[in-house]
């Protein structure tokens, strides 16, 4: 552990170099630039919206429907982006990694870091539809509350959680080009298994417990139950959270170190 952070100290002026590649290449001869990240979920909440609550009529009773979807997808499209980006972190650097010697786990750790800064500019649209829509007499106002402190905290969670995941990726990418395609199923079959536009009340209570045991939806209800309903956090469910996230990255690192000797021949 005290190597990864002597070599992560020595090599953090490569990570933010890699970071700022990212960008550059993200927006690259784009005219709003930066601006996507804060109006691309914006606009995709709309409309979501708009599909769910008129087409669909998916409504909650005493519930911000805009804030409940919001809560869901800035979530998820972390998570989907983070290991996407990752998916190619190692073999898309083979050149560089076969000339000159470079921690590897600076590859991935340089997707996941770029997706958080993404991540960030969706929270300004997601807090300003928090504080400006819903209604008082309906019962649907949101309204800060102490319980906003434990939002960074969960945030770290669903960071380790997502980095932890991406490791392993990006290693079994490395010897299973198949990978890239075989995570795309699995995000969507994710995607409908995590409350993100529906409630899981609707489901029969017999399978609400296997829903609970994913990690987004832990991490996703966390949230809801502090933004939407001012609700404390349970201890329990705090360390469930930390235990999801901290476990997922132990797993990820000892997979990754396992295998990183052997990049070099498939790259």
């Amino acid at each position: 552990m005290k190597n990864y952070l002597l070599n992560f100290k020595k090599y953090i002026f490569l990570l933010k170099e890699l970071i700022k590649r990212d960008f550059k290449v993200k927006y690259k001869r784009s005219f709003l630039g930066v601006i996507w990240s804060i109006l691309y979920p914006l606009l995709m909440m709309s409309v979501m919206a708009i599909v769910f609550s008129n087409m669909f009529k998916f409504k909650m009773e005493g519930v911000n429907f805009l804030v409940y979807l919001m809560s869901g997808l800035i979530i998820f499209n972390f998570f989907s982006d983070a290991t996407n980006n990752t998916l190619t972190a190692i073999t898309g650097n083979g050149s560089l990694i076969n000339k000159v010697y470079i921690p590897k786990y600076i590859f991935p750790l340089a997707k996941v870091l770029f997706a958080l800064v993404n991540f960030s500019f969706t929270l300004i649209p997601f807090f300003l539809i928090v504080f400006l829509t819903g209604n008082e007499i309906e019962k649907t106002k949101c309204f800060i509350n102490i319980y906003y402190l434990l939002l960074p905290y969960i945030f770290i969670c669903v960071f380790m959680f997502t980095l932890g995941i991406s490791y392993i990726l990006s290693t079994v990418t490395v010897f299973l080009r198949d990978m890239i395609y075989i995570w795309g199923i699995c995000l969507t079959i994710l995607n409908y298994f995590t409350p993100i536009f529906y409630s899981i009340d609707i489901l029969p209570e017999n399978v609400h417990t296997i829903f609970k045991f994913n990690p987004l939806y832990v991490y996703i209800n966390g949230i809801r139950e502090i933004v939407l309903f001012s609700n404390p956090i349970t201890s329990t469910y705090l360390i469930a959270m930390f235990l999801y996230g901290f476990i997922t990255l132990i797993i990820g690192l000892f997979v990754f170190k396992k295998k990183q000797d052997k990049f070099v021949y498939y790259i």
